[in-house]
């Protein structure tokens, strides 16, 4: 898996290192990467504000293209990513762009927090492969209530719920499970949907 990291937190986060450990305890390998805006921060420090699309599409694309050459076209080849980089693999998979065989997002931003005007689903059905989206419940960015009241989402192929989680999977203190937890659980579903759905 090709994991992209979200907006505000780069590749080698906490949840994103946890994330990649916990899904190579599956079995899944991945790969991560940088957007071009914060391979920049982390070369001077400062902070940018994510590319605009065309720039973020582009460099998913090029790590696609490079595990592809490197793997082959036998081996199973999904994207994913946390938040942002989730939403930059749905709208890859739901381009021209047809060299993987699923999408994987954690934590994705269904909508602005508070703005249930502005939904950001209206791409997903245009994906051509397996689609999971793994979402804490108390996610202000889609919130269980909230996408069900949106009813069955085109392209959306399985959509799992980690109880009390926030959008970094962050659980409520008195529950007796951890981030780390939350994030093994993710993992365990991902592999599932892998050997339900792409294999």
């Amino acid at each position: 898996m090709i994991l992209a990291h979200g907006a505000g937190a780069p590749m080698d986060s906490l949840f994103m290192e946890l994330l990649a450990e916990a899904l190579a305890g599956q079995g899944i390998e991945s790969v991560r990467f940088e957007f071009p805006y914060m391979a920049k921060r982390r070369e001077d420090g400062r902070k940018r504000p994510p590319d605009r699309q065309p720039a973020l599409l582009a460099a998913f694309e090029e790590q696609v293209s490079l595990a592809r050459e490197e793997l082959g076209s036998q081996v199973p080849l999904l994207v994913g990513g946390k938040s942002m980089g989730g939403r930059m693999a749905t709208l890859l998979a739901a381009g021209k762009f047809r060299d993987i065989d699923g999408v994987a997002c954690y934590g994705y931003p269904f909508h602005p927090p508070g703005k249930l005007d502005r939904w950001r689903t209206d791409h997903l059905d245009k994906v051509a492969v397996p689609l999971l989206v793994l979402q804490g419940t108390r996610d202000p960015f889609g919130k269980p209530d909230e996408l069900k009241a949106q009813g069955q989402i085109p392209g959306l192929t399985r959509l799992c719920w980690l109880d009390g989680g926030n959008h970094d999977f962050q659980p409520l203190a008195r529950q007796p499970e951890q981030q780390s937890d939350l994030i093994a659980q993710a993992a365990q579903l991902t592999r599932q949907f892998v050997e339900d759905a792409v294999l």
